[in-house]
């Protein structure tokens, strides 16, 4: 098998090579690939109807870290871990980071909770009651002191905050309250912390959401300070979106601060990343890697958002991750060159079948040499190595039903 595999990457590197792309810096940089997953994704998860429990499903913010660490190990791109507060709850989140490190991976993004608690029936910063704003603001400076304990860097803000009839609120003031909030938080960031601002153009405020697109979050973090960016969740927009202009407009402002990687097919699906548009998600990648390539993409808080109900939770989360690595990979072997130059001379379909051919190219090999390089056990498929290992039947014997909910 190794042999077989061996040959494929040098045809591959041959050919790649002839087009002047080099291949060891695309191993390189597949190598130091960055992608979070999310505690809450580990857990036992539902729809409005109900939750459905899974065999195995951790019972503990610990466990949850666990699965996370199986991620890592079979992909090597994995390494840290989002949480949600309070989903997730520990008695001192110093020693959480230290069994974290043991484990092999790390707590990333920190994100507050300002949407389940009876006060913010009518909005969190939004709200015209000062005592709800009050308390949103106090919990997401509590999240900061977590960053700190847990050597996070970034604060990674989603609101539900909108209205359901016309009339219902104050769009504007409802504006300047957020403005107001947002600031009193960002004060209390070091400077090498970021405030990510996320957005939604429905769900669960039907009438208006106060953060609806990409351009509000981005006007947001604008009035707010330098650090403050815009968090791209790919479900979070409606049909028709050209979310690679997204992303190259917000990479060329500097104001690109993180991905929640899903896919969709109606709305915010939380589907597994790439399992229904994976021609617009190299699409996206592409973009990214023509910023990493022009030194504006270098800081860039990667992370899947997802949560499912009927598959294994550890295997489509490395179902997920091996589809970002592809989708990076094919991004990483464009030839930028033949790119720029028919897009010079407005040689569109030149242009066009630059752009396709990274995407029609098996990067499997390229996959198996950076994971291999990497040490990685069953380094040609993650999903069947993991499979293999007996960690999921072992758990599911260990833990049995019913594990913590993912939402809650």
């Amino acid at each position: 098998m190794a042999r077989q595999w061996d040959e494929e990457y040098r045809l591959l590197a041959a050919r790649l090579s002839d087009s002047g792309i080099s291949v060891d810096a695309v191993i390189a940089r597949l190598k130091k690939q960055h992608i979070e997953t999310p505690s809450w994704a580990y857990a036992d998860a539902g729809t409005r109807f109900g939750t459905f429990q899974m065999a195995g499903a951790p019972r503990s913010v610990e466990e949850k870290f666990e699965d996370a660490a199986q991620v890592h190990k079979f992909t090597g791109v994995a390494p840290s871990v989002a949480v949600h507060i309070p989903w997730d709850v520990v008695p001192d989140w110093s020693k959480m980071a230290a069994y974290a490190k043991e484990l092999g991976v790390s707590i990333g993004s920190v994100n507050p909770n300002v949407f389940q608690d009876r006060i913010y029936q009518y909005g969190s910063l939004g709200n015209t009651n000062a005592a709800a704003r009050s308390q949103a603001v106090e919990h997401m400076k509590e999240c900061v002191g977590i960053m700190r304990a847990a050597n996070s860097k970034f604060l990674s803000l989603w609101f539900a905050d909108g209205t359901n009839f016309p009339g219902q609120g104050d769009m504007r003031q409802r504006k300047q309250f957020f403005i107001e909030g947002l600031s009193e938080v960002y004060k209390e960031l070091a400077s090498d912390e970021t405030m990510l601002i996320e957005y939604k153009p429905f769900e669960p405020a039907f009438y208006h959401t106060d953060i609806a697109d990409w351009g509000m979050a981005f006007a947001l973090a604008q009035r707010v300070g330098d650090r403050a960016k815009v968090l791209v969740d790919l479900g979070h927009h409606l049909p028709g979106s050209n979310i690679e202009h997204i992303v190259a407009f917000l990479l060329d402002e500097g104001r690109l601060g993180g991905f929640h990687f899903n896919n969709r097919k109606y709305a915010d699906d939380d589907l597994t990343v790439g399992s229904v548009q994976p021609y617009e998600l190299f699409l996206i990648y592409s973009e990214l890697v023509a910023g990493e390539n022009a030194g504006i993409a270098n800081n860039v808080a990667y992370m899947i958002d997802q949560s499912h109900t009927l598959k294994n939770k550890i295997e489509e989360m490395i179902q997920s991750v091996v589809n970002l690595q592809s989708s990076y990979a094919k991004a990483l072997i464009v030839d930028r060159a033949a790119l720029a130059a028919a897009q010079a001379k407005n040689d569109v379909i030149v242009a066009e079948e630059a752009i396709k051919a990274a995407y029609d190219t098996d990067v499997s090999p390229l996959l198996w040499r950076a994971r291999t390089e990497l040490g990685i056990p069953g380094a040609e498929n993650p999903l069947l190595a993991f499979r293999a290992s007996g960690y999921g039947d072992q758990k599911a014997a260990e833990r049995g039903f019913g594990g913590s909910k993912g939402v809650g």
